[in-house]
Protein backbone atom coordinates (compact mmCIF):
# COMPACT_ATOMS: atom_id res chain seq x y z
CA UNK A 1 0.00 0.00 0.00
CA UNK A 2 1.41 3.37 -0.99
CA UNK A 3 0.20 6.67 0.47
CA UNK A 4 -0.80 8.99 -2.38
CA UNK A 5 -1.61 12.05 -0.24
CA UNK A 6 -0.02 12.44 3.19
CA UNK A 7 -2.05 14.53 5.65
CA UNK A 8 0.17 14.30 8.71
CA UNK A 9 3.49 12.87 9.86
CA UNK A 10 4.05 11.95 13.50
CA UNK A 11 7.58 12.22 14.76
CA UNK A 12 9.21 10.68 17.82
CA UNK A 13 12.82 10.09 18.77
CA UNK A 14 14.07 7.19 20.87
CA UNK A 15 17.42 7.10 22.61
CA UNK A 16 18.64 4.14 24.62
CA UNK A 17 16.33 1.49 23.14
CA UNK A 18 13.90 -0.39 25.38
CA UNK A 19 15.48 1.09 28.53
CA UNK A 20 15.88 4.59 27.18
CA UNK A 21 13.72 7.62 26.57
CA UNK A 22 11.22 8.73 23.92
CA UNK A 23 10.20 12.25 22.95
CA UNK A 24 7.84 13.56 20.31
CA UNK A 25 8.74 16.58 18.22
CA UNK A 26 6.06 18.64 20.02
CA UNK A 27 7.33 17.42 23.44
CA UNK A 28 3.91 16.09 24.47
CA UNK A 29 5.49 12.64 24.71
CA UNK A 30 8.54 12.84 26.94
CA UNK A 31 8.73 9.48 28.66
CA UNK A 32 11.11 6.92 30.01
CA UNK A 33 11.09 3.38 28.66
CA UNK A 34 11.80 0.24 30.63
CA UNK A 35 11.80 -3.38 29.53
CA UNK A 36 9.14 -5.27 31.55
CA UNK A 37 10.36 -7.73 34.17
CA UNK A 38 8.54 -10.49 32.24
CA UNK A 39 10.96 -9.83 29.38
CA UNK A 40 14.04 -9.86 31.60
CA UNK A 41 14.22 -6.11 32.15
CA UNK A 42 14.11 -3.89 35.22
CA UNK A 43 10.42 -2.97 34.81
CA UNK A 44 11.01 0.49 36.25
CA UNK A 45 8.01 2.15 37.87
CA UNK A 46 6.69 5.17 35.97
CA UNK A 47 8.13 4.00 32.64
CA UNK A 48 6.37 2.52 29.62
CA UNK A 49 7.44 0.25 26.78
CA UNK A 50 6.98 0.08 23.00
CA UNK A 51 4.15 -2.46 23.29
CA UNK A 52 2.12 -0.18 25.57
CA UNK A 53 2.65 2.71 23.18
CA UNK A 54 1.53 0.53 20.26
CA UNK A 55 -1.50 -0.66 22.25
CA UNK A 56 -2.52 2.94 22.99
CA UNK A 57 -2.19 3.98 19.35
CA UNK A 58 -4.00 0.92 18.00
CA UNK A 59 -6.89 1.24 20.48
CA UNK A 60 -7.41 4.94 19.73
CA UNK A 61 -7.11 4.49 15.97
CA UNK A 62 -9.48 1.51 15.97
CA UNK A 63 -12.13 3.44 17.91
CA UNK A 64 -11.85 6.24 15.35
CA UNK A 65 -12.32 3.73 12.53
CA UNK A 66 -15.31 2.29 14.37
CA UNK A 67 -16.86 5.76 14.36
CA UNK A 68 -16.37 5.96 10.59
CA UNK A 69 -17.95 2.51 10.12
CA UNK A 70 -20.89 3.50 12.32
CA UNK A 71 -21.49 6.73 10.37
CA UNK A 72 -21.38 4.80 7.10
CA UNK A 73 -23.99 2.40 8.51
CA UNK A 74 -26.07 5.26 10.00
CA UNK A 75 -25.61 3.86 13.51
CA UNK A 76 -25.19 6.07 16.57
CA UNK A 77 -22.61 4.87 19.08
CA UNK A 78 -22.30 5.80 22.74
CA UNK A 79 -20.01 4.57 25.47
CA UNK A 80 -17.71 2.60 23.17
CA UNK A 81 -14.41 1.32 24.55
CA UNK A 82 -11.53 -0.34 22.74
CA UNK A 83 -8.85 -2.09 24.74
CA UNK A 84 -5.77 -3.37 22.93
CA UNK A 85 -3.60 -6.15 24.30
CA UNK A 86 -0.25 -6.35 22.51
CA UNK A 87 1.61 -9.57 23.16
CA UNK A 88 5.35 -9.98 22.72
CA UNK A 89 7.04 -13.31 22.33
CA UNK A 90 8.95 -15.81 20.27
CA UNK A 91 7.78 -16.16 16.67
CA UNK A 92 7.52 -19.35 14.62
CA UNK A 93 10.71 -18.48 12.74
CA UNK A 94 12.73 -18.26 15.97
CA UNK A 95 12.78 -14.45 16.09
CA UNK A 96 10.49 -12.22 18.10
CA UNK A 97 7.07 -10.91 17.21
CA UNK A 98 3.93 -9.28 18.50
CA UNK A 99 0.24 -10.14 18.47
CA UNK A 100 -2.81 -7.98 19.01
CA UNK A 101 -6.09 -8.73 20.73
CA UNK A 102 -8.68 -5.98 20.48
CA UNK A 103 -11.55 -6.02 22.94
CA UNK A 104 -14.28 -3.76 21.60
CA UNK A 105 -17.34 -3.00 23.70
CA UNK A 106 -20.30 -1.34 21.96
CA UNK A 107 -23.16 -0.92 24.44
CA UNK A 108 -26.71 -0.73 23.16
CA UNK A 109 -26.34 -2.76 19.96
CA UNK A 110 -27.31 -6.29 19.07
CA UNK A 111 -24.27 -8.59 19.09
CA UNK A 112 -24.42 -9.32 15.36
CA UNK A 113 -24.64 -5.62 14.46
CA UNK A 114 -21.73 -4.81 16.78
CA UNK A 115 -19.62 -7.58 15.20
CA UNK A 116 -20.41 -6.26 11.70
CA UNK A 117 -19.27 -2.77 12.71
CA UNK A 118 -16.08 -4.12 14.28
CA UNK A 119 -15.27 -6.08 11.10
CA UNK A 120 -15.93 -2.95 9.02
CA UNK A 121 -13.67 -0.90 11.32
CA UNK A 122 -10.96 -3.56 10.99
CA UNK A 123 -11.01 -2.93 7.23
CA UNK A 124 -10.83 0.86 7.72
CA UNK A 125 -8.32 1.26 10.58
CA UNK A 126 -4.81 2.14 9.33
CA UNK A 127 -3.25 0.07 12.14
CA UNK A 128 -5.33 -2.96 11.13
CA UNK A 129 -4.42 -2.44 7.51
CA UNK A 130 -0.72 -2.12 8.38
CA UNK A 131 -0.71 -5.30 10.45
CA UNK A 132 -2.86 -7.39 8.07
CA UNK A 133 -0.99 -10.54 7.16
CA UNK A 134 1.95 -9.51 9.36
CA UNK A 135 0.79 -10.29 12.89
CA UNK A 136 -2.04 -12.22 14.49
CA UNK A 137 -4.95 -9.87 15.29
CA UNK A 138 -7.93 -11.20 17.23
CA UNK A 139 -11.17 -9.24 17.58
CA UNK A 140 -13.41 -9.67 20.61
CA UNK A 141 -16.74 -7.84 20.46
CA UNK A 142 -19.13 -7.31 23.37
CA UNK A 143 -22.25 -5.21 23.89
CA UNK A 144 -22.18 -4.79 27.67
CA UNK A 145 -23.68 -1.68 29.22
CA UNK A 146 -21.01 0.67 30.51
Amino acid sequence: MKIVEKFFTAQAKAKGGRDGHVTSNNNVLDIDLSTPKEMGGPGKSGATNPEQLFAAGYAACFEGALGVAARQASVKLEGVTVEAFIGFGKAEDGGYGISADLHVNIPGLEQSQAEQLVEAAHGICPYSRATKGNIEVNLNTTTNAA
